[in-house]
């Protein structure tokens, strides 16, 4: 393939710059397919990327959502690997600038559904309905430990006997649990470099996993992925729970509680229990590097996002507890 500005197509670009990029994870590779998928199917894919301007861009974004009804999620994934091809295509003296050099939000409507924290009343309400349901109880300490851990769910599914040391209460986080689109199981590296890190017990989450040890599924044979055993929980196959289980078991237990009562409760999904989390720490006074750590993110302006979603009520109180402790006005 001649490799000159007048002759590549974004499409050629795009395969070049994933033919560049090796070691990546699984996730990773098929989102480059998918990307490449569409680009195939789609015009844009046959331009010159010597003749793109930044309001072919646009207009192909505009396009993608408005007419082909694709996600704003969706379309700023796509945005994720074209823009740093355009990139290499700077970098490489094949084109002066790069079209995709601007804030997708200022062209396209936002529609991602936002993840919300719940209350701290509305975890109660959650947790002491699975707790006790005659069906869903089974479920109720690995909900409890989502919600009062803030693990990723694929970092809870990976944990094995020897990532629990109880008698120093410290979870260890290492490596996340997933399976390909073709049903095989792997071990993944935690999301970032920062995932890895261990957690320290609370009481009630070292009675949760003391009781789900006891009550672990026994099983004749123990499966072996990648070298890892003794998954702590099972499914009737003897299989280790994956992240879209848990995802099915919330929104079955939580679909359950709103045909029981009258307040429904909103979406309450293991992210959400995640978000809650972080939510919950910051309104306790931990500090940003401190929760960053909690929560394995690898930057900290994602932490302190957190600390952006105070209301009026969190600043009074926090105002009228910091007045107290000072012997108040004089």
């Amino acid at each position: 393939m001649a490799y000159h500005g007048g002759d590549i197509t974004v499409l050629e670009l795009v395969e070049r710059y994933i033919a560049t990029k090796t070691g990546v994870r699984y996730n990773t590779r098929v989102g480059y397919k998918t990307v490449v998928n569409i680009l195939k199917k789609e015009k844009f894919g046959n331009r010159r990327i010597d003749l793109v301007k930044p309001s072919d861009a646009k207009l192909w974004f505009i396009k993608m959502q408005s007419e082909d009804k694709r996600s704003y999620g969706t379309i700023h994934s796509i945005r994720g690997v074209v823009r740093p091809a355009f990139r290499m295509a700077v970098e490489d003296d094949l084109i002066k600038k790069n079209p995709f050099d601007w804030e997708l939000a200022t062209v396209l409507i936002n529609d991602s559904v936002s993840r919300q924290a719940v209350s701290k009343r509305q975890e109660r309400l959650f947790l002491e309905f699975v707790k006790n349901d005659k069906h869903y109880s089974r479920y109720y300490e690995a909900m409890y430990i989502l919600f009062k851990t803030g693990m990723r769910t694929s970092e809870f599914c990976g944990l094995t006997l020897s990532d629990i040391n109880m008698k120093e209460r410290k979870i260890r986080v290492s490596h996340q649990l997933m399976k390909t689109r073709a049903g095989v199981y792997y071990i993944e590296k935690t999301k970032t470099e920062n995932g890895v890190r261990d957690l320290p017990m609370t009481e009630d989450v070292y009675q949760c996993f003391k009781s789900l040890i006891s009550k672990r599924k026994k099983v004749k044979v123990e499966p072996m992925i990648d070298g890892m055993s003794g998954f702590l929980v099972l499914d009737q196959n003897g299989m280790p729970y994956l992240a879209n289980h848990w995802e099915k078991r919330f929104q079955y237990a939580l679909g359950k509680y709103n045909r029981t009562f009258k307040e429904e409760l909103p979406t309450i999904t293991p992210y959400v229990c995640r978000h809650t989390y972080c939510t919950n720490q910051v309104k306790n006074g931990v500090s940003p590097k401190t929760l960053q750590y909690l929560m394995g993110h690898s930057d900290i302006a994602t932490t302190l996002q957190y600390y952006t979603h105070y209301k009026f009520e969190d600043v009074q109180k926090e105002v009228l507890e910091l007045e107290k402790k000072q012997g108040g006005v004089k």
